[in-house]
């Protein structure tokens, strides 16, 4: 077997959980098939920067330039497919929700990690919403097999694009970003960040309206001020944070929320082992690799019960509806005045993550590769 994976999307650093689900799953695919040839096509930008976790890994470089829209939808369109033709793959995964519509006498799988852009399109600007909801569309009806994070997200494929169910493979993710890093000392990093002495709340997220971060606030600002814990937010900057920042002076609590740009492996781990409580109020995830993180790293999780979050969270974390606020911040009350629940809750948590692992997501994966040549060139007929 010759296995091309698209990897035109990643630009390293920049691309979030489609990035740590790309890095942590590929090393696996290696291992589990170590008599498999597979090839990794990337952009100008990885090429530059190296992706050492691709050792192993024949790359091809698609001449295009990822950060652009553009450029990334004509090398994954026009040029994978002439580039995987002429390296001879028998099948070309696409990691990142689009893949290349036609070209090729390559089987085709997509993974789809979630449909944001038709659920919450004011995550995106409004022309790349339309791109993604054309893009996303196409990519998963002209691919013999789709792969899903979740039943969330697969029923999110079957019903708001059409697809036969028969043809969409749910492959959980494994358990987010490993901790390859030692934490930064605390004294430094509450320096750092300006926390002092305070109880710190966490929350690892895209700034972006739909991880529901205005709600979040809203819960915090009901806090007596002596009791209100610092939010710390890293998340890679949208723009979003001036709104987020004025809706926080607007409540009075400009003082207790921190918004950093991605902090470094060592300071996220730092974080981790600061926080008393992980809280994720996200309107829609198609996975959401954060919450299993914080699980298993021993932080207590409150998070919302919306979309794929209650198969990931089970019964390890405090759930709330993430449109009332009073939810929102009830549980974080609970958590941090309730020792002996955020305890059960962090054991319980530490359970729940080892049931995901990127080696069992590389073996759903495989399967999912036998089952796309099965079918037979369904593509064709499509």
């Amino acid at each position: 077997m010759h296995v091309g994976l698209n990897l035109i999307f990643l630009v390293p650093g920049e691309t979030g959980g489609m990035e740590t689900a790309a890095r942590e799953l590929v090393p696996e695919l290696l291992r589990a098939q170590p008599d498999w040839q597979f090839t990794a096509f990337v952009n100008r930008e990885a090429q530059e920067k190296g992706l050492d976790w691709l050792a192993g890994c024949e790359q091809v470089t698609v001449p295009v330039a990822a950060t652009s829209r553009v450029q990334w939808t004509r090398g994954e369109q026009l040029l994978l497919p002439r580039l995987a033709e002429r390296a001879g793959v028998d099948l070309v995964h696409s990691l990142a929700n689009t893949a290349p519509a036609r070209g090729g006498s390559f089987r085709r799988v997509v993974t789809i990690h979630d449909l944001i852009h038709r659920v919450h399109p004011d995550a995106h600007s409004r022309a790349r919403a339309a791109g993604l909801r054309w893009l996303v569309a196409l990519g998963a009806r002209r691919s013999d097999l789709v792969i899903a994070d979740s039943r969330s997200t697969r029923d999110d494929v079957v019903h708001l694009l059409g697809i036969d169910p028969e043809r969409v493979e749910v492959v959980p993710l494994g358990v987010g970003m490993s901790a390859a890093a030692e934490p930064t000392p605390a004294p430094e990093l509450r320096e750092r960040l300006g926390l002092g002495d305070r109880t710190v709340a966490l929350t690892l997220s895209a700034h972006r309206p739909h991880k529901n971060l205005m709600r979040l606030l809203d819960a915090l600002a009901t806090f007596p001020a002596e009791e209100r814990p610092v939010l710390v937010a890293p998340g890679y900057p949208t723009g979003y944070e001036v709104e987020l920042e004025s809706h926080a002076a607007q409540l009075g609590i400009a003082d207790d929320i921190r918004l950093p740009d991605w902090l470094s492996d060592a300071e996220i781990e730092g974080l981790y082992a600061l926080a008393r409580v992980f809280v994720f109020p996200s309107l829609y995830e198609g996975f959401g690799l954060p919450v299993l993180e914080a699980m298993c790293r021993g932080v207590p999780v409150a998070c919302s019960n919306a979309s794929s979050l209650p198969e990931v969270a089970g019964d390890a974390a405090l759930l709330f509806d993430p449109g009332d606020t009073g939810q929102i911040a009830a549980a974080i009350r609970r958590l941090l005045s309730d020792r002996e629940l955020a305890a059960q809750l962090a054991a319980r948590g530490k359970e729940q993550c080892a049931r995901f692992s990127w080696k069992a997501s590389a073996e759903g994966t495989i399967g999912a590769y036998k089952r796309a040549l099965a079918l037979g060139d369904t593509s064709k007929a499509r």
